[in-house]
């Protein structure tokens, strides 16, 4: 089992984004604490955060009051409701929450059982619970459930293992469900500095996405569709705008995780790790084919782009050891389009081979055994692929984003009470 702890200052962002999830039919409320269960079952984020203030005094002294945390079994631990409840309690009262307003949620968004604990760390007295080496007794903690739940152990788990991702399939249904729970996690987890990036690394789970422009009543706007495609990149069913799943797909959001990326990529020297990763793939490769392979076996992915000539102009290498998608000249000349072309015959035009992607696994991370493999893209927009007209369905569902609630959304003002007036109203 995998915990992640996160500390932050906003109450009413972390359980409006559970609390998404079960509005959505996507997780559901396991087990609360100081938090009154309303009659009818159906929490509301206000609610249940003017529960957790009772309990918290008017004067903090920190600047991070509020506790987030993940719990991941791994995905082939099969719990029941009641047991992700019990493993929830206890990982909270042995960290030290136990006696805290806390909400235990189950989120059934992606192909794995897990569970979200939303927590405080200011007691009724203004005194703090202790988060000294929090993260070595989280550690000791879960060795210890994983053994009185005969859980799985991390500790055996190889890197991005408790992330398992099913890629999209068109002829299934419930395209908006499949999407998400791709989408999600992987924006999450990878980082990539531009559009083309992540739109490589969604194309190995088959998912697109474009950037559109429009007008509504007057206004312009700019925002983002997703779409299944099928095994030759052509988009297939209705497009999705990026509303549905929430504000952080959506351009703007979408756009400052990059730049964070940015920051972080060059923060921590990825570019150089990878670069040499491919570097060795490429001594040791005379075809394409070759340097492919080469690549998976050191856990990198590479994605193809071809225009309608059949001609390669764009590469991207997507490094699931760092889980750090980089465009080819991102990493040096050599590792370009033209370059890549002009050294392997194979890639220089699109073959019969490059359209047919192989079946994408569903593992995440350096164990290539089972990581899904590149596909390539064709250059003109996935609209034109389907022979509509260009932009004409995708404009036609795209309207201004409303957005859900997230993790950094404000807290509501509550609404203020009209004083009544007495006497004779002239």
């Amino acid at each position: 089992m995998v915990a992640k702890i996160s500390h932050g200052s906003n109450l009413y962002g972390a359980l409006a984004y559970n609390q998404e999830k079960v509005d959505g039919g996507l997780g559901k409320v396991l087990a609360t604490n100081l938090v009154i269960e309303p009659a009818d079952g159906k929490f509301n984020a206000y609610s249940c955060m003017e529960d957790f203030q009772r309990f918290m005094p008017s004067h903090v002294r920190t600047s991070k009051p509020i506790v987030h945390i993940s719990l991941n079994p791994h995905p082939d631990d099969k719990l029941s409701d009641a047991q992700l409840s019990d493993i929830g309690r206890e990982y909270l009262q042995r960290l030290g929450y136990g006696e805290q307003p806390f909400m235990i949620f189950k989120h059934e968004d992606i192909d794995r059982q897990h569970i979200h604990l939303v927590t405080t760390r200011v007691k009724p007295d203004g005194s703090l619970v202790p988060d000294k080496f929090e993260k070595d007794r989280s550690h000791k903690i879960v060795q210890q459930l994983e053994k009185e739940f005969n859980l799985i152990p991390a500790k055996g788990q190889k890197q991005g293992e408790a992330w398992k991702l099913t890629p999209v399939d068109a002829s299934a249904g419930n395209l908006k469900k499949q999407v998400a729970n791709v989408i999600k996690p992987l924006a999450s987890m990878y980082k990539f500095q531009s559009l083309s990036e992540f739109r490589a690394l969604l194309s190995l789970y088959n998912i697109g996405v474009e950037k559109v422009e429009g007008e509504n009543k007057g206004n312009r706007y700019t925002g983002l569709v997703y779409s299944a495609l099928d095994k030759d990149g052509n988009r297939v069913g209705k497009p999705l705008k990026s509303s549905l799943f929430g504000k952080p797909f959506g351009i703007d959001r979408l756009e400052q995780t990059m730049k964070k990326s940015n920051g972080t990529i060059k923060g921590e020297g990825r570019a150089a790790k990878t670069k040499a990763l491919v570097s060795a793939s490429l001594a040791d490769s005379c075809t394409g084919s070759e340097f492919r392979a080469n690549l998976q076996g050191k856990g990198i992915d590479l994605v193809l782009r071809h225009n309608d000539q059949g001609r390669l102009f764009g590469v991207t290498y997507i490094d699931h050891n760092s889980r750090t998608v980089f465009n080819g000249s991102a990493l040096g000349k050599e590792f370009s389009a033209n370059a890549i072309a002009g050294r392997f015959a194979d890639f220089s035009q699109t073959s019969r081979e490059d359209l047919q992607p192989h079946s994408p696994a569903t593992q995440m991370g350096p164990d290539t055994s089972r990581k899904p493999s590149a596909i390539v893209q064709n250059a003109h927009t996935q609209s034109d692929r389907s022979g509509d007209p260009p932009g004409s369905s995708l404009l036609s569902v795209l309207t201004p984003e409303t957005g859900y609630p997230d993790d950094n959304q404000p807290m509501p003002k509550p609404r203020k009470k009209k004083k009544r007036r007495y006497g004779r109203q002239v």
